[in-house]
């Protein structure tokens, strides 16, 4: 196993920020992070990057315990924390060999990981120049300088435009064909866009662990409409496949069908015909919001 984490518990005074957290993750596998805020991500992951130690149980990352082994488990492991650490002074390539000489690597290691995170035409720049989204490629080129087997990222996508965020989307997918990645977020489509597997803990406690396959397997799917206009629900619930109706706020309603067709045609159609405007139209992973919702709706 890439990661092993038994009974963890951890506490700050009388807040118990871990309890009894256990599971495994393992290599070459993608596994989203989910929780609302104060849940205990981010304790976790300082745990397992030895940046705190647990009060009870047991982290081992690539067999090193994350108490004893503390220098193997900062080997294996590459961060990416949330607020990217970086030196906006310095350029591209020059905080790569500033990290390089710590890891004591290669210059010509240095030059792969350039190109791999696509970075080669930015290097010769300042990082204060960079738009965020090549700042997250180069927090990414640091962190895989020293070629760890397990990257944990906190939050890679935050405050990125839709495009910065499908590149970084596509760089996480292609890193993870060979390594373990820990990708901790509150955001379920970004779960749903890279991992293979989602965990999810609510007031410390780890309350899920599924496959992404296992949960769209399932065929029930919600989709969100606007109308320019009120329409009763009865005639929605007359759509083929519909199970429930529910207006949301103003024009804006959540359409649950059973079927495994992507049912936003069909919904549109039904607006045509009945001269509406559709204002939006978008389809949710009626699976995995669920999940979160009726796991955590609690915390809120």
């Amino acid at each position: 196993m890439s990661i092993t984490v038994a009974h963890l518990t951890k506490s700050y005074g009388k807040q118990v920020a871990l309890k009894d957290v256990s599971f495994t993750i393992k290599k070459g596998e993608i596994v989203g992070f989910l929780g609302p805020n104060g849940a205990g991500k981010s304790t976790l992951m300082k745990v397992l990057t030895t940046y705190l130690k647990a009060d009870e149980g047991e982290a081992l990352v690539n067999g090193y315990d994350v108490c004893t082994d503390v220098r193997n488990v900062q080997k294996s492991i590459g961060y990416l924390p949330e607020h990217n650490p970086l030196y906006l002074d310095m350029y591209v390539r020059e905080y790569l060999q500033f990290n390089a000489e710590i890891y004591k690597v290669s210059k010509e290691r240095i030059e792969e990981v350039l190109a791999q995170i696509g970075l080669g035409e930015e290097a010769h720049k300042k990082i204060g120049q960079l738009s965020k989204g090549y700042r997250q490629r180069v927090g990414l080129a640091a962190a895989l300088l020293h070629d760890p087997q397990v990257l944990i990222l906190d939050e890679p996508t935050t405050g990125l435009d839709p495009n910065q965020l499908l590149e970084i989307r596509k760089l996480i997918r292609e890193i993870g064909k060979d390594k373990t990645i820990l990708l901790s977020t509150h955001i379920m489509k970004e779960v749903e866009a890279v991992c293979d597997r989602v965990l999810i803990i609510n007031k410390g406690s780890l309350v899920a662990d599924k496959k992404l396959s296992d949960l769209r397997e399932d065929t029930e799917q919600i989709i969100e409409v606007e109308f320019d206009y009120r329409v009763e629900e009865v005639f929605l619930l007359k759509l083929p496949h519909v199970t429930h109706v529910k207006n949301t706020i103003g024009f804006v309603y959540e359409i649950t069908f059973k079927h495994s067709m992507d049912m936003r045609p069909v919904v549109f159609d039904f607006a045509h015909d009945n001269q509406l405007k559709t204002l939006q139209l978008s389809r949710k992973n009626k699976n995995l919001e669920s999940l979160f919702t009726d796991l955590t709706s609690s915390a809120s």
